[in-house]
């Protein structure tokens, strides 16, 4: 016998498909367990079981949203239509964009989630793929509480877009040259087209500095905008407001030439993360930094 499944409300969209939150409930009534959900249509179930492959092969990586079972899933949905789902871990914390909009991140939270995003890349890469649209919507927070504390882990989710390396990316057109998220991209990728593993560490450096200044790393409402300014080899202005070793670091990240950025695993060896203080997992105490105390989360039990 199966476990029921039994829809608690949308937890967002995701490439081809929406996301859900589940609670699966065993025959017996015993130890209902929560999960996200990625439905998708027909027309998307090759992109979906693309996603789901890559994924099976990074199982165990610590520092990526891991999936369930053996397989896709397939069923109807309430309208009588033929849907394939994926069943993926759920992160009680949301994306790294809710929890910004919720807390004010310290330095030693940023340096220490960075740490967390490049052990993820170095999994990604090393088996052969880039992400290709990393940014704060596809990092996921999951919340540990102890002892009156929140610490926080991060991983990275939704590979719908990730390509192997040195491959040309369908997603690349002519006139929407964009790999993944514009305001992520890196110049080179907008040229030719091409997924490498540099186009990752370039969207990183996008993501760092989003976390510092609460802002986007381009200011702009149409991406037909930024096409120009990346062509033209230009990178996001990094604030002279920041720590010494954070504004290097980011340098590297948006360096012209893709080569110069090394690899995720180089940046993890960057001075930028290198404090002893950022090997430990962060903490909000409650300590002033705090938007909102709404982190105080509950857990849910995962199950496999």
């Amino acid at each position: 016998m199966f476990p029921s499944m039994e829809f608690i409300k949308p937890l967002g969209k995701g490439s081809y498909g929406s996301v859900d939150l589940v609670r699966f409930t065993k025959p017996d009534g015993s130890n209902p367990y929560y999960q996200a959900v990625k439905t998708s249509y027909p027309q998307d179930f090759e992109s979906l079981l693309k996603e789901f492959q890559i994924l099976s092969k990074l199982r165990e990586c610590p520092r990526i949203v891991q999936t369930c079972g053996t397989s896709l899933s397939r069923g109807v949905n309430e309208y009588g239509i033929r849907v394939y789902r994926m069943v993926m871990e759920y992160a009680a914390g949301g994306s790294l964009t809710s929890l910004m909009e919720t807390i004010l991140l310290t330095d030693s939270m940023i340096r220490d989630f960075t740490r967390m995003i490049l052990e993820g890349l170095v999994s990604i890469h090393s088996h052969g793929y880039v992400h290709c649209d990393l940014k704060p919507e596809n990092i996921l927070v999951f919340p540990r509480t102890c002892e009156g504390s929140v610490s926080y882990e991060l991983k990275i989710s939704d590979f719908g877009m990730s390509t192997k390396v040195g491959e040309d990316s369908e997603f690349w057109e002519y006139d929407s040259p964009f790999l993944g998220t514009s305001l992520y991209m890196s110049p080179e990728s907008v040229q030719n087209g091409i997924a490498e593993e540099a186009l990752d560490l370039w969207s990183l450096g996008c993501i760092v500095l989003e976390m510092y200044t609460g802002e986007p790393p381009w200011q702009l409402e149409d991406s037909k905008k930024l096409l120009p300014i990346l062509l033209n080899g230009n990178a996001p202005e990094i604030p002279e407001s920041l720590p010494w070793d954070t504004r290097q670091f980011l340098q590297t990240c948006f360096a012209g030439n893709p080569l110069e950025r090394g690899s995720a695993s180089e940046l993890l060896k960057h001075k930028f993360l290198q404090n002893d203080s950022n090997q430990k997992k962060v903490r909000n105490t409650g300590a002033g930094d705090e938007r909102t105390s709404v982190l105080d989360a509950i857990l849910f039990r995962f199950s496999n």
